[in-house]
């Protein structure tokens, strides 16, 4: 690894970030092409579906890329999928040298693209800008590694901690920009998730309206499936599918209403206290090719979510208010002692309109 092997991927993984929120359940990935010192050709990954980012580049060469040197965020698939094997585009262009940011995850991978390049004589280097390779794809990353989605807990909330007040008004807490924000994040998510309380109170629509870009898919947990009929969030499934979470012993009339409606439910088997087990949930959703799941409350939800540890990055928007008494964003934990509060990292604190905002991991 040299300087020049760090600009170029670089630049590589700046072209894989205009895939945000349209390649999933593939990663980003970015690719240039350089020959005697020159750019000759870049691309990247468009669309889940559209070609591979390599052969996006190879596409776009205008000259012979014989001997060039490939980088690539990461490394090249040797798979079929949706596309053919990006290892056989780049044997078949006669490449000369390939750069990787990161081994892919994958089971089917794990360096062994690496190793066919170098059967083929085509020297290889990885690890280049590994840590923001990483960070660009962790979603992917963590759906590939362990099978099940990446998960984001998402609230809004007033300085002291409140999500709405305590005669139970249903204003938006945050400004504007912030609700904008919101919007961003269900459409760089494959799935959202709320309980049944959240449905009842606010009617959420749960689609992606304020920003461009695809609609998540509605999850909703409802032990005993007291979700209305006419509940938004059944709504418009041509634009947004809705998946009901339920469990086996949802009532029986219930269950056959939805189906009429061709309202997909699931069951799944309670934990211990007789609700949603979430850890076979998640299971559930990462087969289903789930790579990244937005957790958007209420605060019962949220709560279980951190006391099992299956929540992975947490989006807090804080408003410049205080309620004094009102609902709390985040339901009891547990805790009696501080010594036992969850820790966070904080990733980034910035403005959004009048709020803060405020990313972490846990």
């Amino acid at each position: 690894m040299n300087t020049t092997d760090e600009h170029y991927m670089r630049l590589a993984l700046k072209l894989a970030r205009r895939g945000l929120g349209r390649t999933s359940p593939n990663p980003m990935v970015g690719a240039v092409i350089v020959k005697d010192g020159r750019i000759i050709a870049q691309g990247y990954h468009k669309a889940f579906g559209a070609d591979h980012a390599e052969v996006a580049a190879l596409k776009k060469a205008k000259e012979d890329v014989a001997g060039a040197t490939l980088y690539v965020s990461l490394e090249p698939c040797r798979h079929h999928g949706k596309t053919p094997p990006c290892t056989d585009a780049i044997i078949g262009a006669k490449i000369g040298r390939v750069v990787i940011g990161m081994l892919d995850p994958d089971p089917r991978m794990r360096g062994e693209s690496m190793k066919l390049l170098r059967e083929k004589g085509i020297k290889t280097a990885d690890g280049v800008l590994d840590d923001e390779a990483r960070d660009l794809n962790e979603k992917y990353v963590k759906h590939r590694a362990t099978g099940i989605p990446y998960v984001t807990l998402k609230w809004a909330q007033t300085l002291d901690g409140r999500i709405a007040a305590a005669g139970g008004s249903t204003t938006r807490v945050s400004s504007p920009p912030s609700l904008k924000l919101a919007h961003k994040l269900r459409a760089t998510h494959d799935a959202i998730l709320v309980g049944i309380n959240t449905v009842l109170k606010d009617d959420p629509q749960l689609t992606t309206r304020l920003v461009k870009g695809r609609n998540p898919l509605r999850v909703v947990l409802d032990s005993r499936l007291r979700t209305p009929l006419d509940a938004r969030v059944l709504k418009d499934r041509d634009k947004a599918g809705t998946l009901v979470v339920t469990t086996p012993r949802a009532p029986a009339r219930k269950l056959a209403a939805l189906k009429k409606m061709d309202v997909e439910v699931l069951a799944v088997p309670p934990d211990k206290d007789d609700r949603i087990d979430l850890k076979k949930l998640l299971k559930a959703l990462g087969a289903r090719d789930v790579s990244s799941l937005l957790v958007e409350g209420g605060g019962e939800v949220l709560a279980s979510f951190l006391r099992l540890g299956l929540g992975d990055k947490l989006v807090v928007i804080i408003s410049p208010k205080i309620l004094g008494k009102g609902t709390d964003s985040v339901s009891d934990l547990n805790i009696t002692d501080l010594a036992r509060a969850y820790k966070l990292t904080f990733d980034k604190v910035y403005r959004s309109g009048e709020d803060i905002v405020v990313e972490g991991k846990v």
